[in-house]
């Protein structure tokens, strides 16, 4: 189970889905639900089909196996389509099971607009499902992906059909800008939305959110470790490590690695840390306990 509030950062890291998109989806003999279901089963040949559909609603995706059945049908449809499901026999579908590193069913990850990010391992309560759900749903509307699959018995029940809660247009371009990949050009997007308004906060998210990705856009998760255990007092590479960190949901190793560092610092990189650091609050989010005590004690650091 996450402890980790999710955010944008999450929709990143080791999970990697290049290898299942684009495959041919097989045609449905065996009377297996459509696109447009709540609940479906999906497989390695098939997963294009969910990446498509996590761009209307957030999926979630539960890993089964021999003798432990899917649980989560009926938490996922308590939430009358603004979320689906697609379960996935572990045994039978490797390549699947390798891109979401699963170890152990059952295992349970999302997709949020094409994009993966894990949840939880074992079996959770109900209430922490429920958290974990509304999380979801919160980051998938941070993310543009707003839509309802209309239920059986609806008047459109064949439909998916977006909720009209549309982004503001410059977090519309940014998000459109993400979504193909470029960066630079959503961090502009929502540079230049603060710029007309200096109170959005959720523009100041998305664009620390933005620029955590472009640097580490390329970057091999393994040599940014080396350089950083090879060089101690490099605030580079350090900070590498510290974005590395708070990408894949490691929050409080990512605050202390910096606020360890800060005190040996010249005063220009001082800023830098300060300035990374309060990115980091932004991607976390302000109320976040974490947040607080690692203000907390960068406080104590500056005065």
């Amino acid at each position: 189970m996450t402890n980790t509030p999710l955010n944008g950062a999450s929709l990143r890291g080791a999970v990697d889905l290049s290898s299942l998109v684009n495959k041919p989806s097989p045609a449905t003999t065996d009377g297996s639900a459509s696109a447009q279901s709540i609940v479906s089963e999906t497989n390695d040949a098939d997963f294009t089909r969910i990446l498509e559909l996590s761009k209307t609603v957030p999926v979630i995706v539960e890993f089964y196996g021999q003798g432990i059945e899917p649980e989560l049908v009926g938490a996922v449809t308590a939430h009358a389509g603004r979320i689906a499901l697609a379960t996935v026999n572990a045994n039978a579908n490797p390549q699947l099971a390798q891109a979401f590193q699963v170890q152990q069913v059952p295992t349970v990850a999302a997709v949020v607009a094409g994009r993966p990010l894990s949840l939880f391992v074992g079996l959770p309560t109900d209430e922490e499902v429920r958290d974990v759900l509304d999380q979801v749903l919160q980051l998938a509307a941070q993310n543009g992906v707003t839509g309802q699959i209309a239920q059986s018995g609806d008047a459109d029940a064949d439909a998916a059909e977006p909720a009209d809660v549309p982004l503001p247009p410059l977090h519309q371009e940014a998000f459109d800008a993400i979504e193909r990949g470029d960066l630079p050009a959503a961090i502009h997007a929502y540079q230049t939305a603060i710029a007309q308004d200096p109170r959005d906060q959720l523009a100041v998210a998305g664009l620390a959110q933005a620029s955590l990705m472009l640097r580490l856009h390329g970057k091999s998760a393994s040599a940014i470790r080396v350089t950083a255990a090879q060089n101690p007092g490099d605030w580079h590479a350090q900070f590498a490590v510290a974005d590395l960190d708070i990408s894949g949901g490691h929050v409080d190793d990512a605050f202390d690695r910096i606020l360890t560092l800060f005190p040996k610092l010249a005063q220009p990189d001082k800023n830098r840390a300060r300035a990374r650091l309060v990115e980091y609050f932004e991607i976390v989010g302000a109320d976040d306990p974490r947040v607080i005590a690692a203000r907390r004690r960068l406080t104590g650091l500056l005065y």
